[in-house]
């Protein structure tokens, strides 16, 4: 089974649902209590929607520099460690 992937729509119903049981508690009529609750079906599931995808958007960016780490470092220990000085050459037949 996959990654369930409807839950800012889930969300917007639980605030449409939530908005239309205050807006009729309120005394609001049925024109205004279904309106209130579509613009809070609206408003709740796209800000959850930019949470979850700005969510995996940081999880994407972190398994990237992850991986890139991770290969940095493997590529660093599969070559022979190198001197940081220049050696001098051994030259015979000439003076220094």
């Amino acid at each position: 089974m996959g990654k369930f992937r409807g839950w800012h729509i889930l969300a917007g119903i639980a605030a449409m649902v939530l908005t239309g049981i205050l807006g009729t508690a309120m005394g609001l009529n049925n024109t205004a209590a279904f309106m209130s609750s579509c613009v809070a079906f609206v408003a709740v599931s796209m800000w959850t929607d930019s949470r979850i995808s700005r969510r995996r958007l940081e999880k994407a960016r972190r398994q990237v520099h992850e991986a890139t780490f991770a290969a940095d470092a493997a590529e660093d220990r599969s070559e022979p460690g190198l001197p940081v000085e220049a050696e001098r050459p051994d030259r015979e037949g000439r003076s220094t």
